[in-house]
């Protein structure tokens, strides 16, 4: 049985942008740094990022993503530093909490998301989508 997820492993082309967009755009926590990788930390999520020379940019194809969760007044900020350094918008948001949906530079698809699952499960319990079930204590 697992407990929860232990790290996230991202491969880069370019660790140096990488890291900078990790660190000085979303605001991760630079740990450790190394000549091919470096781990960050996300609040309590550990990061890594690996240099992988033959990683390509992805293309958007599916609607997996990581999505780190923004303080509500933070939000409109972090969008607006995401879009200055060239993220571009790969979905738009119809859920539940503010949300925005873009790609690093190596095309992983990611999410600022404000809210937990506390108030998407609320929020559902208003409004449930087509055969939503709850299981409950």
């Amino acid at each position: 049985m697992i407990t929860g997820v232990n790290h996230l492993t991202l491969a880069v082309a370019d660790l140096e942008r990488a890291f900078d967009f990790y660190v000085d755009v979303l605001g991760c926590q630079p740990v450790a740094r190394w000549s091919n990788g470096a781990y960050l930390t996300a609040g309590d999520t550990w990061l890594a990022l690996v240099l992988d020379p033959s990683t390509q940019p992805l293309e958007r194809g599916t609607y997996s993503h990581i999505a780190f969760s923004c303080p509500r007044q933070d939000f409109g900020a972090l969008v607006e530093a995401l879009r200055a350094a060239g993220c571009r918008a790969w979905s738009d948001n119809v859920t539940e909490g503010d949300s925005f949906y873009f790609q690093d530079s190596d095309g992983h698809q990611l999410e600022i998301h404000v809210g937990d699952l506390a108030s998407r499960l609320a929020a559902m319990k208003q409004d449930p989508w087509d055969s939503f079930t709850f299981y409950e204590d």
